[in-house]
């Protein structure tokens, strides 16, 4: 089980990015590198479609709804590539499906930053990384794994995943279609500044929004992780269990769908 890293925000005084509250703001233009990673028919200036934007705009596009291994399963976890862009206190933020020869060398890099390597044990060549995106691209659709993209920008990795078919679910009393999370935030600009709090809460809504038979949204942050364990309290998860895994010692943290509107 990988961790679920929601903001590796030690020790950093960058410049936050637009719409955060300190004073300063983050020029987010895209550099070179990310334009051709990407490609140009598909960041274009950078800006994401909004939200009434068709599914086939913007980075998504080429990236139908259903490709790959998600097309036979893509019941399990209702189609994340569907979910679209959402308006965020830090910015427009959608979740886009990973594709190795495309994402591979930028995830590669957050996954060598010692801060994400300290809890997601990724560093090294990218074919460690490589594999662990191959192993969840190939499985049976319980886990989808996306790249966070915040105002055009490719900035964060997620996991969005059945926590009740996942070994998590030998070591909580889970229910059916229980939804987890991991995820790790990038560039070190983007923490600390309360970004990784407003998308947890926001991808915790559209796990909801989205996916009627979930219940609750999850997560297991190392208890030691306590910039993350923060992250998920701000974004209105409660702090349900200390957990033992295979791995690590986790915080068990649960949204409840009854309870989204008073936390």
């Amino acid at each position: 089980m990988p961790p679920t890293d929601a903001s590796t925000d030690a020790g950093t005084n960058s410049a936050p990015r637009a719409g955060s509250s300190a004073e300063d703001t983050l020029d987010l233009r895209l550099s070179d590198e990310l334009i051709a990673l990407f490609g140009d028919d598909q960041l274009g200036t950078g800006a994401l479609p909004g939200p009434d934007a068709s599914p086939g705009t913007g980075i998504a596009a080429g990236l139908p709804a259903g490709t790959g291994s998600q097309q036979a399963d893509d019941d399990l976890l209702d189609s994340p590539a569907d979910w679209g862009p959402v308006t965020t206190p830090v910015g427009v933020f959608r979740l886009v499906p990973v594709r190795v020869e495309r994402d591979l060398p930028i995830i590669a890099r957050w996954m060598n930053d010692p801060a994400v390597a300290a809890f997601w044990d990724l560093a090294g060549e990218d074919e460690a990384t490589a594999a662990h995106l191959r192993g969840r691209l190939d499985g049976d659709g319980r886990s989808v794994p996306c790249l966070g993209v915040l105002d055009g920008v490719p900035m964060s990795y997620w996991e969005i995943y059945r926590a009740d078919l996942d070994p998590l679910a030998r070591h909580y009393p889970a229910r059916p279609h229980d939804t987890g999370i991991h995820l790790l935030v990038g560039p070190v600009a983007d923490r600390g500044r309360g970004i990784g709090t407003a998308l947890l809460r926001a991808v915790a809504d559209l796990v909801l929004d989205q996916r009627p038979s979930c219940a609750r949204v999850v997560a297991e942050p190392a208890l030691r992780n306590t910039p993350s364990v923060a992250a998920f309290l701000g974004a209105g998860f409660r702090f349900a269990a200390e957990v033992d895994l295979p791995d690590k010692r986790a915080a068990l943290m649960v949204r409840e769908r009854a309870l989204r509107k008073q936390l």
